[in-house]
């Protein structure tokens, strides 16, 4: 029988609260907005009606490449369903899960928002296959680590050079979903050259790096720990509609309960709980531990399936290696009607015509160039991609029609 209770904040913290609401008491962690930092210190200055993290936000939303979350799917990427999580939703969840916590404690929600919505930007297609697909090209090819935290951090700086503050570009940047804590305590040393520092850390040295990144914010560690609790429950239901996971399959969380809304309740309770006029964002060692099983038994139930595993190692693993061969050799042979120019390229330039140094990523290493193509792509593109590049080649993407799921 799985946990069906929505926990509530006690008596006590309510009533801390709401005497903090009426006396105007503000939380002496929250990141103020004027001490945000740019690049570029001369553009993009705050206004009454468009704050600093406001133009943040708005940079992302704007940015052509927001527009991919659309079809860029979280884990069942071979399914034809239209109620099946992809990162569009997911970075609104993250939002939403985020802001609510953020709004209690009395944190900057714009931060929260520019996070949380910029924090997926340079995903792959196909997920977290996708991703480990790519980042095994380049390790082999130039001893270079893919990340998509990083890769986000990349389209937002460096690729489309939208002069994001630092303390977004460090919440995408440090954001890594996959490995919990029971306490995030902001690292507030952080710099432009210590930005940069971690990113190259990440991408010579791969996880030596980049399992050690914790933001510098608490809005930032906020988003950290949401992004874990809007895929657990949602992985879940997607699982149950692509029926690889029935009503009968057991999951073992007792504190945090099972499902979407029990989960999202019960640890944004917690976290509020255990973190109200703190300097760190912390949980209960029992939401920890319940948190840390439900991991796990999402990666035993459903992401270790071999329904999924199969189609990424026979079926995708080659796509991607053919894929990215051809358009390094278009990028080496200077083929500009190829896609990877007429596709990739041009919507880069087009996009940063503006800078004076607009012609810069054409200097880009070449090999990049095509990782941040292919990282770029949506599933349905590559998919149309490989059609149009191997025309004889028989492996393909199989999809699930609605119909064949029944």
């Amino acid at each position: 029988m799985s946990n069906t209770t929505y926990n509530k904040l006690s008596p006590e913290l309510i009533e801390r609260i709401e005497n903090d609401r009426k006396n105007h008491i503000e939380n002496p962690y929250r990141f103020k907005d004027e001490n945000a930092e740019r690049r570029n210190k001369d553009h993009d200055k705050p206004n009454l009606w468009r704050p600093v993290f406001i133009r943040d936000t708005e940079k992302i939303l704007y940015l052509p490449t927001y527009n991919r979350y659309t079809d860029k799917t979280q884990v069942f990427s071979f399914y034809k369903n239209d109620d099946i999580t992809r990162r569009a939703l997911h970075v609104q969840l993250v939002s939403r899960i985020a802001r609510n916590i953020g709004s209690v404690l009395g944190l900057n929600l714009d931060l929260i928002e520019a996070v949380a919505l910029g924090h997926d930007i340079g995903h792959t297609p196909f997920g977290h296959a996708g991703e480990s697909l790519l980042n095994g090209i380049l390790t082999e090819k130039a001893g270079i680590h893919f990340f998509h935290h990083v890769q986000s951090a990349r389209v937002l700086d460096k690729i489309f050079r939208r002069n994001v503050t630092l303390q977004t570009l460090d919440g995408v940047l440090c954001h890594n979903g996959e490995i919990e804590s029971k306490e995030y305590r902001p690292q507030k040393d952080i710099s432009f050259e210590k930005f940069d520092e971690n990113v190259k850390g990440c991408m010579e040295t791969g996880r030596e790096v980049s399992d050690k990144l914790i933001p510098s914010t608490l809005e930032s560690c906020v988003v950290r720990i949401c992004d874990i609790i809007a895929y657990l429950g949602k992985d879940r239901q997607d699982a149950e509609k692509t029926k690889l996971i029935d009503e009968n399959t057991h999951f073992s969380s007792s504190e945090i309960g099972v499902y979407t809304a029990q989960i999202i309740n019960n640890l944004t309770v917690d976290i509020i709980e255990n973190s109200y006029g703190k300097d760190y964002i912390a949980m209960s060692d029992e939401a920890f531990s319940d948190l840390s099983v439900a991991k796990a038994e999402n990666y035993e139930k459903i992401y270790r399936q071999e329904a999924i595993s199969r189609v990424a190692t026979e079926i995708l693993s080659p796509m991607f290696s053919e894929i990215f061969e051809k358009v390094l050799s278009d990028l080496v042979n200077e083929r500009t009607d190829s896609p990877v120019y007429k596709h990739h390229i041009e919507y880069v330039l087009e996009n940063t015509k503006h800078y004076e140094d607009g012609e810069d990523y054409l200097k880009e290493d070449k090999l990049m160039i095509a990782s941040d193509f292919i990282a770029s792509m949506t599933d349905d593109y590559f998919t149309d991609l490989y059609t149009y590049l191997f025309p004889e080649k028989e492996n393909r993407v199989r999809y699930i029609s609605y119909f064949q799921a029944e």
